[in-house]
């Protein structure tokens, strides 16, 4: 078996009126990838905070985002499907600006690769127990 790896992560919670901000990649199936929140990888140099605004912005297209606060670290493995396990800074962001119920978005990873396309959308925060590979498991925490 591979030797896994260790990533530093962060993964936000957008909390709007009892409903949280989650998006899906459009060119693959529920199936394949589920439901997400915006999270990705900390850059060289970056602090957790800059990274969870700068994925958000990435991710959903909005820029108004702000740190309402850190809910907490956690580790997840996600092997086999990469052989790495996540470090992941939980942050909670409040949106400033309006949204559509729905709106599409896409991800253009600074020109390295094809843009990834999302559907963003909102959901009731009682239902994230549906969000992909553990993305759910701090959102207790938005109640403490």
């Amino acid at each position: 078996m591979p030797e896994k790896v260790f990533k530093e992560k962060v993964l936000v919670y957008v909390v709007r009126d009892g409903k949280l901000l989650v998006f899906r990649h459009t060119d693959y199936s529920y199936e394949e990838v589920g439901i997400q929140v915006p999270a990705g990888s900390i850059r060289p140099g970056e602090s957790p905070e800059a990274a969870a605004l700068r994925e958000a912005a990435e991710e959903t297209g909005l820029s108004d985002f702000k740190i309402v606060r850190k809910l907490g670290e956690i580790d997840y493995d996600i092997s086999p499907y990469r052989f790495e396990i996540q470090h992941r800074h939980v942050f909670q962001l409040e949106l400033t600006q309006s949204t559509p119920d729905r709106w599409m978005s896409q991800e253009d990873h600074d020109g390295e690769q094809e843009p990834t396309h999302f559907e963003c959308f909102w959901i009731p925060v009682e239902a994230a127990h549906i969000l992909q590979s553990g993305q759910g498991a701090l959102l207790g925490n938005l109640y403490e």
